[in-house]
């Protein structure tokens, strides 16, 4: 289990380490600062450069969506609840808790860590709800408690493994979809969109700044994401792009300011690119230095409408595509899943499903390495529509001999070779 070993001696031992961590990060700031060699300064917020970034999200961690692990969400006893808010109010909170504590024990666990780092991969992305940071919730909210633990705990684990981390506010204040179960909760309007919600995010994202620059268990901690998937409404979002987005990159810069963090030691901050259908995402950050910024694009074929349901028609689009628009984008989601799933074209019980699947995930390789990288959605799942779908579980489609144990194995497998 990912946490037995860390329990009160643990983090003890811990904490008599932090001011010798500190103090060594001290000396090297003062190093960099005498020895003014930008280079030399590089810190841990800064981007894997030996290679592309590739990583795997760990969606279903910290936010359950029920349709992608069936079986974990009836084990918690939340089975007749669409959501962590619904299950929360239903079952109570000290039931609640408890279930979502044992789910956050064991569900991505130091094994996995392992595992991800042998397969070849440098990052997550690790997808949260606000509720985190507890005292942000408000009388009327409902949200497991707990969860910081189990977070600052992965995070040590990840950053032992030299893994890159990506925090990512996957479900914000009020909803900033409805009826998104990745939200946390089937919100009937989204109410992200209003001051007080964006200052609710904002004070997310000092904390977690804080906890970047101060906590070496997140010392691997490169990014913030400030809003996944926010509404493709124009209209609705402007006050997200002219509000929210600056006042949340000036105080994070505040934050650091105030810390002492040296400029090359700061955070990336991330937001969906243009192409997700928010409007600019630098649109109101006019003034701002966007030198350490990110831009999130999620690609499902899937439900790309112009793409044809067959197996020829995806690998041409996957060869020829390019995600570009807002540089430096990672792709941040995407997955093996297909329209018509079960249909005659990409059923996986077909005798050549594997094969196939395989070449399709390299030509997606190959697209997205166009960009900065890629981080597949998601690393594990378990029994959707009556089987083992593997085409989103990054675990389960590597055990199906998908995804080789080496992702650098996509170049070499002349997927896209004559296709234009």
């Amino acid at each position: 289990m990912l946490f037995a070993s860390y329990g009160p001696q643990k983090y003890n031992e811990s904490r008599h380490a932090i001011s010798s961590v500190t103090a060594e990060m001290k000396g090297k700031k003062l190093l960099c600062l005498l020895l003014v060699s930008w280079w030399f300064c590089l810190g841990h917020a800064w981007l894997p450069r030996d290679t592309k970034i590739r990583g795997v999200n760990f969606g279903g961690l910290f936010i359950v969506e029920p349709w992608m692990m069936g079986d974990e969400w009836r084990s918690m006893g939340c089975a007749s609840y669409a959501s962590e808010f619904d299950c929360v109010k239903g079952i109570g909170q000290a039931a609640a808790n408890a279930a979502f504590q044992k789910h956050w024990a064991t569900w991505i666990n130091a094994t996995d860590i392992a595992q991800i780092k042998s397969l070849g991969l440098n990052t997550i992305r690790i997808p949260l709800g606000y509720w985190i940071k507890e005292d942000l919730v408000w009388e009327g909210e409902y949200w497991p408690q707990g969860g910081f633990y189990y977070l600052e705990s992965l995070c040590r684990h990840a950053t032992d493994a030299g893994l890159y981390i990506i925090l990512d506010l996957h479900a914000a204040p009020g909803a900033q979809k409805a009826w998104e179960a990745f939200t946390g909760q089937m919100a009937t309007t989204p109410g992200f969109y209003k001051d007080y919600n964006y200052e609710r995010a904002i004070q997310l994202m000092e904390w977690l700044t804080n906890m970047a620059h101060t906590n070496p268990n997140f010392a691997n901690v490169g990014a913030l994401q400030l809003i996944n998937e926010p509404l493709q409404n124009y209209g609705i979002v402007q006050s997200m792009l002219h509000n929210y987005y600056p006042n949340a990159w000036k105080r994070i810069r505040a934050m650091e300011d105030n810390l002492g963090v040296i400029p090359s030691n700061r955070l990336h901050i991330m937001m969906m690119n243009g192409l997700w259908g928010s409007g600019d995402p630098n649109e109101g950050l006019r003034g701002i230095d966007l030198g350490l910024s990110l831009y999130d694009d999620h690609h499902y074929v899937k439900w790309t409408a112009s793409v044809a349901a067959n197996r020829n028609a995806y690998i041409q689009h996957s060869c020829t595509d390019d995600r570009g628009g807002n540089s430096p984008t990672i792709v941040g989601e995407w997955s093996l899943s297909t329209a018509d799933e079960d249909g005659p074209e990409f059923d996986i019980k077909r005798d050549d499903a594997v094969a196939w699947y395989r070449r399709w995930w390299a030509a997606q390789v190959l697209c997205y390495e166009k960009q900065m990288g890629w981080i597949f959605w998601t690393w594990k799942v378990n029994w959707i529509n009556g089987h083992l779908e593997w085409r989103w579980g990054y675990q389960q489609a590597y055990e199906a001999g998908v995804i080789p144990q080496n992702p650098q194995d996509a170049h070499a497998y002349g997927v896209c070779n004559g296709i234009s």
